[in-house]
């Protein structure tokens, strides 16, 4: 059987890294993007699709979640499936542009990193991982490679994002939605909204998961991502 050619692309502060336990090789010749080059969703979405074959399959978790539903708005014809694990299909809050602001002026006045060990690692994964080493380690590295640029970058494109959720009808494609059950910064009521509003779509609750779900459980994501790529 061909492999399926297979876009997968990271969350803010993540790298390669966040999918490398996700097993699909056998599957699917697998290309991992870079999504900090611009700084905007757009700008972002066109490097993706500069990078990518005329058809592929596609996959994103949070930000990358996001980049997939611009593809989706700019170049529908070429995605073959999708997967949208632990995404928010909604605009920025002003709650929220606040925040990352002063992450910004944070990150500009040398507290790049204290922003992932402060800030984000106690909301991104489930409370029973936080004194997991290896797995804290692996972020906080992840967060470094990424660098204060890149952070900024996407920080300013989440910033000046649309509404996605006019778009979500018109996605014909067969469709996967996966969430951590117990994801704080993507509850699961925003995937069941991706679920209800995508004609061809499914929907996955990762159980003891929070909102990395492909390092916290990546044995359950693989066996849904293998399914959704067979189409079985």
């Amino acid at each position: 059987m061909d492999k399926v050619p297979l876009i997968l692309l990271p969350g803010t502060l993540c790298d390669e890294r966040l999918w490398e336990m996700v097993n699909l090789s056998d599957l699917a010749d697998v290309k991992v993007c870079n999504v900090s080059k611009a700084d905007t969703i757009e700008g972002i979405a066109k490097s993706v699709l500069e990078e990518a074959p005329d058809k592929f399959a596609l996959a994103g978790l949070s930000l990358g979640g996001i980049i997939s539903l611009e593809i989706m708005r700019i170049a529908p014809e070429r995605v073959i499936k999708l997967a949208l694990l632990d995404t928010n299909p909604n605009p920025p809050q002003p709650e929220q542009i606040t925040g990352w602001e002063r992450f910004i002026e944070m990150a500009n006045n040398g507290q790049f990193l204290d922003i992932t060990r402060n800030y984000l690692l106690p909301v991104l994964i489930h409370p029973d991982r936080r004194n997991d080493e290896a797995l804290v380690s692996k972020i906080i590295d992840m967060a470094e490679i990424v660098g204060k640029e890149g952070y900024i970058n996407q920080l300013k494109a989440v910033m000046t994002r649309s509404d996605q959720r006019p778009i979500l009808a018109a996605i014909e494609c067969p469709t996967m939605i996966l969430a951590g059950k117990e994801d704080r910064v993507c509850p699961v009521h925003m995937s069941e909204f991706l679920k209800e509003n995508i004609p061809a779509a499914s929907l996955e609750i990762i159980s003891h998961s929070g909102h990395l779900s492909t390092l916290e459980q990546p044995e359950k994501v693989s066996a849904a991502m293998r399914k959704w790529l067979s189409g079985n």
